[in-house]
């Protein structure tokens, strides 16, 4: 089987990272990223920048500049692998005015487009990563998005494994909680070899499923299971379930568990801090208060629209954060004037800053300079915030090449 992979939502180019950094022959065929409202697209001129274009079957290579939900999904080259990362919104779904056999998801939400791209192309291998409150979401009918995502892969003939990773335990610089999942049609050999073997759902999350060779899992408690609804809108409308942290999917049967993670040697902060950064990134005297009441601890009084009073309180961060740990987790608003910025002692100084670019990608384990392509900083800390950590990636990358090795040549 070829080593070929189409990047969804590629940001900076995490996936494709991860993947070449093994060396094993996968080949990025075509790739797509699209900041909407944005009129200049950072992350896709540094993607451009360090990988070129890629040319779909039309010999057009614009469209992976562009909003995904208007390339036409049969002129993406055939692939191996569809990997992206994509966001957690509301996955509500409706029948089709047109029938009652089609579906139709709520407008912009891009798993859709994910979903679409399946259909057109079949790969035999995905991995997707979300943030860990999928599981969750939405609030008010807990499980029911990701209900509806293995719902989707198991309409389309696939079956699926998921875990939420803390990328600090598998020897990253940063606590950053992401749940991967993987699927995989269900006649591949993989697939195939899964059922000959009998291995159960428990044994697939616990020790011989693709997650937990990449992620390996030191316990499993409250094992659960459940069958989805074929119909996807009846999941959409009455669905809902308390997904673990782990879990598989197979024939819309789903087991699930809490897992506790194997604990591997992190990267701590301190090891990826430069020493003696530039001035513009230290704390002037004036805004330290300002910091300082950020950071702190909160109860205050509010009133909601509806008049109801409550008490909105909020414990401490560490402040500055100790470098004897890993990085906690990075968002978008890195290096702003916010609570969720890094604060860190300048090893040579001893002054307190923000982190440096450089910094930021060190904490998704990105190269130096990465995103150095010509962006201001602030869309350097944007684009690692919304970034994965690259380790995770080459982890799976491992396992998967294993994989792929056992899989014939053409189906």
């Amino acid at each position: 089987m070829e080593k070929k992979m189409v990047e969804l939502f590629a940001g900076v180019g995490g996936f494709r990272v991860g993947l070449d950094r093994l060396d094993s022959g996968w080949e990025t065929v075509w790739f797509s990223q699209w900041e909407p409202g944005k009129t200049k697209q950072w992350a896709y001129d540094c993607y451009v920048a360090h990988f070129g274009g890629s040319e779909d079957l039309d010999g057009n290579t614009k469209r992976t500049g562009e909003d995904i939900a208007l390339m036409p999904k049969d002129r993406i080259p055939d692939h191996t692998l569809l990997v992206g990362g994509f966001p957690c919104q509301d996955y509500s779904v409706a029948h089709t005015l047109a029938t009652s056999k089609g579906i139709e998801g709520k407008k912009g939400v891009l798993w859709w487009q994910i979903r679409d791209v399946m259909i057109a192309k079949r790969p035999a291998f995905c991995i997707f990563e979300n943030v860990d409150r999928l599981l969750k979401s939405p609030a008010k009918q807990r499980g029911r998005d990701f209900g509806i995502i293995l719902a989707c892969l198991a309409e389309l003939g696939y079956s699926a494994e998921w875990r939420v990773v803390n990328a600090a335990l598998y020897g990253a610089a940063q606590r950053r909680r992401r749940i991967f999942i993987f699927a995989y049609r269900n006649d591949t050999k993989y697939a195939e070899g899964v059922r000959a073997k009998e291995i159960s759902p428990e044994d697939l999350i616990l020790k011989d499923g693709f997650l937990a060779e990449a992620f390996p899992v030191a316990s499993m408690d409250k094992v659960r299971e459940t069958t989805l609804p074929e119909d996807i809108v009846e999941v959409s409308d009455n669905f809902a379930f308390s997904f673990g942290n782990a879990g598989y999917m197979t024939e819309s049967h789903v087991t699930t568990a809490d897992i506790a993670e194997a604990v591997e040697e992190p990267i701590l902060l301190g090891q990826i801090v430069e020493k003696n950064a530039d001035e513009k990134y230290y704390i002037s005297m004036d805004k330290m208060p300002k910091w300082i009441y950020l950071k702190g601890a909160k109860r205050i009084d509010r009133t909601s629209a509806n008049g109801h009073s409550y008490v909105f309180s909020e414990g401490p961060v560490a402040f500055p954060d100790p470098l004897d740990r890993p990085g906690r987790t990075m968002l978008t608003s890195e290096s702003t004037l916010n609570r969720s910025t890094h604060i860190v002692a300048d090893p040579g100084t001893g002054r307190l800053r923000t982190l440096t670019p450089v910094e930021a990608e060190r904490l998704q384990g990105f190269d130096d300079n990465w995103t150095n392509t010509g962006m201001p900083d602030r869309m350097r800390f944007f684009c690692m915030g919304n970034a994965l950590v690259v380790p995770m990636i080459t982890r799976m990358g491992k396992v998967l090449d294993k994989i792929i090795e056992q899989e014939p040549t053409q189906y």
